[in-house]
């Protein structure tokens, strides 16, 4: 392949990965396409919804016989059964495309195969352009593929010095509007929005999507002993909003009842001392339901908790420029003593967005 044709693929490539940030389609992946003859950009789609078109037939209807000879550009690989829809790549075919390039492949495709099935019917067919970018957009949709748990991110609200809230729990507000606008944007693009049941009785929220357009997420409490309270927001809501607590194991009978009959849905799962709940089954009840984007949204103790376990993928810290300048402040994290340096947790390659007078800092995570 020539350097003209391999940065013309990667151009083309970059287009498709855009188109493929829009639509909500989980708990299927992000996937864009473009179809172009050249440098000519015929058409572009993206998977907007399950159970909808995949983004390679959205982009080959919209192409129509314009597609016929033309060049597919698809950043995951096409599917190659029949699912909700049919295969793509017998679409491919219908369609006449000579040429399909590829940006990540299916880490677990129902029928493999798809590459050799193009080949075989003489497309030609080019993997791995752009491969980190695009594997970047799936890996959420790979960890549920591959290991049935969602793909986690942390998020927290700090001052400077690392603190949630000061030390009688007043965290309103941190941060400006335009930090929470951003932060609703985040639990906007997520299956489901997790916090422990100490932020429950502490702020009452109600965890919907208000400062930006978008779905609610699926709510989620980890209330080992059943506290929460039937008048909680997220209680009286949970008819409208689909709302989970998890807890342990012998928890008071008429609480559990007044909560379902509320429409709250119970999960008992194993206990880890008197207030903490085994994570991994959690989240493997969460990954049972679908449920591919986890936010956890605290507090400490939560947080801390998944940092132990190393059941966090990413963190999204949005920075305030305050001080508290108190030690016993509530930290973004209370977990095991780090002894040293070199076992802290850090960012890497993070996203550094500024928002208003805030800071936020969004990437995966790694520990030393």
């Amino acid at each position: 392949m020539s350097d003209v044709q391999a940065k013309l693929d990667a151009r083309l490539m970059l287009r498709a990965l855009r188109a493929a940030e829009r639509g909500d389609p989980s708990p299927n992946p992000h996937v864009g396409a473009v179809v172009a003859r050249g440098n000519e950009i015929i058409s572009v789609g993206y998977h907007d919804q399950c159970g909808g078109p995949h983004a390679e037939v959205v982009a080959l209807q919209r192409a129509g016989k314009r597609a016929r000879g033309a060049t597919l550009y698809v950043t995951f690989e096409p599917c190659n059964h029949h699912g909700r829809t049919p295969p793509c790549t017998d679409a491919i075919l219908a369609a006449g495309i000579a040429r399909v390039v590829v940006g990540c492949e299916d880490p677990a495709p129902h029928v493999p195969g798809s590459s050799r099935k193009l080949r075989r019917k003489g497309v030609e067919v080019v993997m791995g352009v752009e491969r980190q970018r695009a594997h970047a957009l799936i890996q959420d949709f790979e960890k549920l593929m591959l290991h049935g748990l969602p793909y986690v991110t942390l998020k927290a609200a700090v001052t400077l010095d690392g603190r949630l809230a000061a030390r009688g729990g007043d965290s309103k507000w941190i941060t400006g509007v335009a930090a929470r606008k951003r932060a609703h944007q985040l639990r906007a693009k997520s299956d489901a929005v997790l916090v422990g049941v100490g932020t429950v009785l502490a702020d009452d929220p109600e965890l919907t999507v208000r400062l930006c357009r978008g779905r609610d997420p699926m709510r989620v409490v980890l209330d080992t002993q059943l506290r929460t309270p039937k008048t909680a927001k997220l209680v009286r809501s949970a008819k409208r909003t689909r709302t989970l607590i998890f807890h342990g194991p012998g928890v008071n009978a008429a609480r559990a009842r007044a909560l379902t009959s509320a429409g709250v849905e119970l999960v008992e799962v194993a206990a880890t001392g008197k207030h903490g709940l085994r994570l991994r089954q959690v989240l493997r009840e969460l990954g049972r339901r679908d449920v591919v984007r986890l936010l956890v949204e605290g507090g400490s103790r939560v947080h801390g908790a998944f940092l132990d376990a190393k059941l966090a993928d990413r963190a999204a810290v949005c920075v305030a420029p305050k001080l508290l300048a108190d030690p016993g402040a509530v930290p973004l994290a209370h977990g095991k003593p780090q002894r040293k340096l070199a076992g802290a947790w850090r960012l890497r390659s993070p996203q550094i967005e500024r928002v208003g007078d805030d800071v936020l800092f969004l990437g995966e995570l790694e520990q030393g």
